[in-house]
């Protein structure tokens, strides 16, 4: 597997058994190092034990980024993006700190300028780093800040100068602009070294290639700045999304009576049910509303997304279906009204409804259905679901038709409503487990003595459970 220290290449981060294996690998490689260092001694004549120890800082260096960058690696390490800055006078064919093969194999390279004689060595490898072909020579000192950034050049001159005036060591990067237009950062470590009247008499310096190294930090600082924006922006569309489902849905705290003064009124409790999962906020919705005539109207719905979207298109659906039912609209050919409405929205979705009407002075309920649940009737210690008119999902088909269909009801009777966010999410069966596990409380739904007491007996087998998906249950008892 390529190693994940060059960002130019393409791979995937390796598995935390490995990552965990080179991290120890690489804290054992640095104690052994650091030992060596501190057991180096050189004097200013010894050029050999002056690079060993050069060597050896260096190598400590190293194995310190490499350490860091192997922690950020065990979190996993994104794609690094592709650098789009590229210095005055550079070619725009090549991209930056795009390595050659050579560059590969070439990290680290060593250079030393005499300046008695203004002899200067470069090691070969500083020659590749640089881009630089041997024949051409080594750079002198005075003509090495030509191939930096302009934005650097200052920073090597001062460098520079404190180590030969001040003899300062040097230790920083700076960004060069190779012969073939490519642009590599480089870490330079340095000293001056004296003669013995104790001037400068030259300067050394070993130079190491780091641009795959922080082109992968900035990768990582990108995208950890580009996931924050991200967390911003959906906490943002959450708060929205929460606060339009609260101004649209009925803010119910306890049932809610109808003012008919007729005896087979609609007591009348909901709840919402947020999705156990932390999911953002669907498109589920449920209502009652008077009509007039003393009629009422139940309904509850869902559209499919979630967020912002979904919760808008859900206020539309919701808001013409008052409408439309307050005009004396029937269930069934409200469902086609609504149909085309979806159909024709900017955002295409579909969705699915019940819509019930229910007229106390016969015990009349009028309902029809768009690929929803049917409601479920509790009477005398058993339940059972109505069975559902003709109606296809709201947005599904052009032009489609839905059915209406009517029940007598009876003093006592407690109506269930429901979106499908209770069914356990991609079940084959939810719908069927779901109703199974409703009308399995049926004595003690017809026994409960308000729609409120209801809700809670129907809500209690599932508002523990592991919802993927939000749900909303409505329950119309009628009153006696």
């Amino acid at each position: 597997m390529p190693s994940h220290l060059f960002a130019d290449r393409s791979a995937q981060p390796p598995e935390p058994g490995p990552v965990d294996a080179l991290i120890t690998q690489t804290r054992r490689l640095r104690g052994e190092v650091d030992a060596v260092r501190r057991g180096a001694v050189a004097d200013d004549g010894d050029a050999e034990g002056r690079w060993q120890r050069a060597l050896c800082d260096l190598a400590v260096h190293h194995l310190e980024d490499l350490g860091r960058h192997l922690g950020q690696l065990k979190e996993g390490l994104p794609p690094a993006p592709e650098l789009t800055e590229l210095p005055a006078g550079t070619s725009g064919t090549d991209r930056p700190d795009e390595p050659g093969p050579e560059d590969r194999r070439t990290r680290v390279g060593s250079a030393e300028w005499n300046l008695l004689t203004d002899e200067v060595h470069w090691s070969d490898e500083l020659f590749q780093i640089f881009g630089r072909s041997p024949e051409k020579g080594a750079l002198p000192l005075d003509e090495l800040g030509s191939t930096l950034f302009s934005d650097d050049q200052p920073l090597l001159t001062a460098w520079v100068t404190d180590c030969l005036v001040d003899g300062r060591p040097i230790d920083g990067e700076f960004r060069v602009v190779r012969a073939d237009g490519r642009v590599r950062t480089l870490h330079m470590r340095g000293e001056p070294v004296l003669d013995s009247d104790g001037c400068t008499a030259s300067m050394w310096a070993v130079i190491r290639d780091v641009s795959e190294l922080r082109r992968s930090q900035r990768a990582v600082r990108e995208t950890h700045d580009s996931l924050q924006r991200r967390r911003e922006v959906a906490q943002t569309e959450r708060r929205l999304a929460v606060e339009l489902q609260e101004a649209v849905l009925p803010p119910w705290r306890g049932s809610l009576r109808f003012p008919h003064r007729d005896t087979a009124a609609l007591d009348v409790a909901a709840h919402y049910l947020p999705s156990a999962t932390g999911a953002p906020v669907g498109g589920d919705w449920y209502d009652a509303l008077d009509l007039p005539a003393g009629r009422s109207m139940l309904t509850v719905g869902d559209l499919t997304g979630h967020g912002v979207t979904a919760t808008s298109g859900m206020a539309m659906m919701l808001g013409a279906l008052r409408g439309m039912a307050m005009a004396g609209i029937e269930p069934g050919p409200l469902m086609g009204w609504l149909n085309q409405l979806l159909e024709t929205s900017v955002q295409p979705a579909l969705g699915s409804a019940v819509c019930c009407h229910y007229d106390p002075a016969h015990r009349l309920l009028s309902w029809a259905q768009a690929g929803h649940s049917a409601p479920l009737l509790f009477r005398g210690g058993s339940g059972r679901a109505l069975v559902p008119p003709e109606g296809v999902l709201l947005g599904a088909t052009s032009g489609a038709s839905y059915g209406q269909a009517e029940e007598r009801l009876e003093v006592g009777d407690v109506l269930v409503l429901h979106t499908d966010g209770l069914a356990p999410h991609g079940a084959e069966s939810g719908r069927t487990d779901v109703t199974g596990r409703l009308l399995a409380l049926a004595p003690r739904i017809t026994a409960a003595r308000s729609a409120q007491e209801c809700v809670r007996m129907v809500i209690e087998p599932f508002d523990a459970g592991e919802r993927e998906d939000d749900s909303c249950v409505l329950v119309a008892r009628v009153r006696g």
